[in-house]
């Protein structure tokens, strides 16, 4: 059994969730979201953009080629990646980042932290929480959010992305010291 986070989700004793992307949903986050990418994680794509190239869809390619794979909006004060044909440029079948990062080990490695730890993100209070229908005004009307749509607990379904969120917690507090 995996070693339990010692991260505090202030939901997870109640919430549930399970991803259920291949067996009824393709991927509707990828479509409805433009996600927030920090500075260094547009480098790390920049920088590798070789590896996901053969991967993306033709329509995504010429985007990029003309203008980029992030816009000129933003979200929290951070740049988001673009869409073509309603997909996140990066999805094709699936999440073309985590495909070459699972590939390499690391499902998570190349993938906008948003994306990684979905559907756990911080509140207003820095507290880490489930997203859930119902919950904190969630206004993305997700069946995987709906946590009467299945009866796997959160706190199963997710343990790696709340590692991820506590490798991240982590790394935050040896940067602030």
């Amino acid at each position: 059994m995996a070693e339990r986070s010692s991260l505090q989700v202030i939901n997870l004793a109640e919430a549930r969730y399970e991803c259920t992307y291949g067996r009824g949903c393709d991927g509707i986050c990828c479509r409805e979201g433009r996600p927030l990418v920090y500075p260094e994680e547009i480098d790390r794509l920049q920088a590798d953009m070789k590896k996901f190239w053969a991967l993306l869809r033709p329509e995504a390619r010429t985007l990029i080629e003309r203008k980029g794979f992030i816009t000129r909006r933003r979200r929290l004060g951070e740049r988001t990646l673009r869409s073509v044909a309603g997909w996140c440029v990066f999805f094709n079948n699936g999440c073309v980042l985590h495909k070459v990062g699972a590939e390499e080990g690391d499902r998570f490695k190349y993938k906008p932290a948003v994306c990684a730890l979905f559907p756990i993100q911080m509140d207003d209070k820095d507290r880490w929480y489930v997203r859930q229908r119902g919950y904190k005004g969630e206004k993305w009307d997700l069946f995987c959010l709906d946590p009467s749509s299945t009866s796997v607990p959160a706190a199963e379904s997710l343990q790696a992305e709340i590692a991820l969120a506590q490798r991240f917690d982590d790394e935050d507090n040896l940067a602030t010291g």
